[in-house]
């Protein structure tokens, strides 16, 4: 069963690329963009579809990198954590990690108070 699903999963993937691929032979037409101070820039339809594309998929990786790097941070950090608990290590722990000590929680300023 698994083999019949990568099978339709490729002819899916193929039928995409070639109404895609037939879709950008058809909009060869050039279209021309305007920018500010009497710039323009002309090239076919499908370049401009594509590169509007290309910029949105890069936007959005930046738009979610942030968070990624967030969480592999937090991960190592609790991975660190796992360790040092289950090797009974306390020097490198933080204060009542490996202990039986509750931590107590900072409280914080009031607003607008530094």
């Amino acid at each position: 069963m698994p083999a019949l699903i990568k099978i339709l999963t490729w002819l899916i993937r193929g039928f995409v690329f070639v109404f895609i691929l037939l879709s950008a032979m058809k909009n060869t037409d050039p279209v021309t963009l305007r920018f500010y101070l009497d710039h323009a820039w002309t090239a076919p339809l499908a370049l401009v579809l594509f590169l509007a594309l290309a910029a949105g998929v890069l936007l959005g990786l930046a738009a979610g990198l942030e968070r990624v790097v967030a969480q592999r941070r937090e991960i190592i950090n609790l991975k660190r954590e796992l360790r040092m608990r289950s090797t009974g290590d306390t020097r490198l722990a933080p204060p009542g990690a490996a202990t039986d000590e509750p931590v107590r929680p900072v409280p914080d300023a009031p607003l607008g108070h530094v």
